[in-house]
């Protein structure tokens, strides 16, 4: 679906099925340098079971025209931007990764619209090593590499998604290649940076009004669980252990899945 957010046109994924604003709404925020497509399982049975959803691409991201934004706080209100675009006056906010972080700032500041928040792969602060910044402004395909590495728990797919003899890390690789290829040239550098700079995630915490919930990966090595417990803590939040890393949506998307739903119901 698309939509004009700022003077600007956006594209949200709604899951396989017309969008339905009176209908229960959830968004799912994807990570740094990639786009709606990590959350195709979760959108498509959330659309299919009774909620409208809007699995957005951020600004600069495949089908959202840029200039992408470069912080968290940019990213939150565009966030709540869009749902007025939809006509949604509230809902619940999933995000992964950087966009936990865009996800817990928009339920902080509109707490009236925020009926559930799910952060997975996520921790606060959200730090970036300067030797992945410089190396993601020299080469971008081998910063991507690196992060890629360290994402999987495993080299290999489970067989029931996306398919059987689905390379992980190799399609991880292509996903940022195609984000970076439709966006700008530095998108790799302004989407870590956003992560890096991101100060004030505690205190947002402590203005979310809603319920929350980190779904976190028990092997993840870029976000690890540990990283997680001052933001579970301010936000009294259920914590969900899922048995993969940090792009757990690919790498045990049925207990994703679940997870979520217990989350949301």
């Amino acid at each position: 679906m698309k939509l004009t957010v700022m003077g600007r046109e956006a594209y949200a994924y709604t899951g396989g099925k017309p969008f339905d604003a009176t209908l229960p709404c959830v968004v799912f925020v994807h990570g740094a340098v990639n786009d709606h497509s990590v959350f195709t399982l979760l959108a498509r049975w959330f659309a299919h079971h009774g909620h409208a959803v809007l699995a957005v691409d951020l600004p600069g991201h495949m089908r959202s025209a840029g200039p992408a934004l470069k912080s968290v706080e940019a990213m939150a209100d565009w966030l709540l931007a869009l749902l007025d675009a939809a006509g949604v006056p509230q809902a619940a906010l999933a995000g992964h990764s950087m966009g936990s972080l865009v996800a817990l700032q928009a339920a902080a500041r509109a707490p009236q619209r925020a009926t559930r928040l799910v952060m997975l792969g996520s921790c606060l602060p959200m730090p970036v090593p300067q030797a992945l910044l410089d190396l993601s402004l020299a080469d971008t395909e081998a910063a991507a590499a690196r992060v890629v590495s360290y994402s999987f728990s495993t080299l290999a797919a489970k067989p029931s998604y996306p398919g059987p003899g689905v390379w992980l890390r190799g399609a991880a690789r292509a996903l940022i290649r195609q984000v970076v290829a439709r966006g700008e040239a530095q998108l790799f550098h302004t989407d870590f940076a956003a992560c890096n700079a991101y100060a004030g995630g505690l205190d947002a915490a402590a203005r979310v009004a809603c319920p929350s919930t980190l779904v976190l990966g028990a092997l993840d090595q870029m976000t690890p669980p540990r990283a997680a417990a001052a933001v579970a803590l301010a936000l009294s939040a259920t914590v969900q252990t899922v048995p993969g890393g940090h792009y757990m949506m690919q790498e045990c998307p049925d207990a994703v899945l679940q997870a979520v739903r217990d989350a949301l119901a």
